[in-house]
């Protein structure tokens, strides 16, 4: 099992990020699967959630209306498009997924929100 994020990156408030968590070693399409994210000095948190055919999702309060988690499972690929970001937003983000009996992380990927 392997989960690759890419798409962080440097971006003023109010600026865009699309993010990308590639998946192989397992039946993607047949998986849930998260967004959490790590600032600086803090404990982890899920952004988010999306089911395994994309049907449902949910996010934290902090990100609603701006995040949107999404799923290509022809392409084994998670995506988080993210509008609106604020400098809060800032940390390492990884994707998430448990696959039975362990829960897989990927590397992270740094998005920084400053001017």
């Amino acid at each position: 099992v392997q989960l690759v994020e890419s798409g962080g990156g440097l971006v003023q408030p109010g600026g865009s990020l699309r993010l990308s968590c590639a998946a192989s070693g397992f039946a993607f399409s047949t998986k849930n699967a998260r967004w959490f994210r790590q600032a600086p000095g803090k404990v982890r948190e899920s952004v988010g959630f999306i089911s395994s055919d994309g049907g449902i999702t949910n996010y934290v309060d902090s990100v609603k209306g701006r995040f949107t988690i999404s799923r290509d499972n022809t392409k084994n690929t998670m995506y988080l498009q993210m509008n609106s970001l604020k400098p809060e937003d800032t940390g390492v983000y990884y994707c998430n997924i448990f696959v039975e009996p362990t829960n897989y992380w990927g590397q992270g990927t740094q998005v920084t929100v400053s001017s």
